[in-house]
């Protein structure tokens, strides 16, 4: 299986001269997912390179087993390092697409024609598109038969508590709670800072950085053809 694990390129909390990117356990969980099922990763960025880490996901309380094994792993953070540009990316080479959150991809990735262009692409192969945390909102321009891609599919992501919770309701472009609801999307979430992953149809989303693994495993199923129902959650 080939997949193409997607990361943003901005650095910049909006006006708050702070810094953010992608969460690091987002990518870093299911990065081992992927990998340890012997999955082909391919690894792209709007500006390809090194994307940015945000200095949040790295702090003490923070660390998780992934996060400690990609630390250690040179392959693994070359990969990292020397993203392919997004642009450059088909879905033609691909078996399905999977997207990493953190607050970077509410400035770059959800406007990008390259990205909109690309999730409508796999989606109209028949082919499945994954995203986590803040990632779910880079659907919010797709469209598919005239409506948008989530319109009338159980999706998750971000909770607008879990945004609260971090103090930038304010800050983010949109939350993505509100914004799956007004587009159509059949929005379902856990508790706050659970573990929460739903696919729906060829769309699987999950709700924080805790649902990582649990959003990249229901992948790696339901393509598998693992699942019993194409709509079943996993926790």
């Amino acid at each position: 299986m080939k997949l193409l694990m997607v990361l943003t390129s901005h650095d910049l909390l909006g006006e708050t001269g702070r810094k953010t990117g992608f969460w690091l356990e987002e990518f870093a969980a299911p990065y081992y997912v992927f990998r340890d099922a012997g999955v082909e990763l391919t690894l792209a960025s709007p500006k390809g390179g090194q994307p940015p880490i945000d200095p949040k996901s790295d702090e003490p309380e923070n660390q998780t087993p992934a996060m400690t094994r990609f630390k250690s792993d040179p392959v693994a953070r070359a990969a990292l390092a020397n993203t392919a540009r997004l642009g450059d990316m088909r879905s033609e080479d691909f078996d399905t697409i999977f997207y990493v959150g953190g607050h970077g991809p509410m400035w770059d990735l959800v406007e990008n024609e390259d990205s909109i262009a690309l999730i409508r692409s796999f989606y109209e192969s028949g082919k499945m598109v994954a995203a986590v945390c803040h990632a779910p909102a880079v659907f919010h321009k797709v469209m598919h038969g005239g409506v948008p891609l989530v319109k009338g599919r159980r999706v998750t992501g971000f909770t607008n508590g879990e945004e609260a919770a971090v103090g930038l309701t304010h800050v983010v472009p949109f939350l993505v709670e509100d914004e799956l609801k007004r587009i159509g999307g059949i929005y379902e979430k856990a508790a706050d800072w659970e573990s929460f992953a739903l696919v729906d149809g060829q769309i699987v989303t999950g709700q924080n950085p805790a649902s990582s693994t649990a959003a990249a495993s229901l992948l790696l199923k339901t393509i598998s053809g693992q699942q019993a129902s194409p709509t079943s959650n996993a926790a």
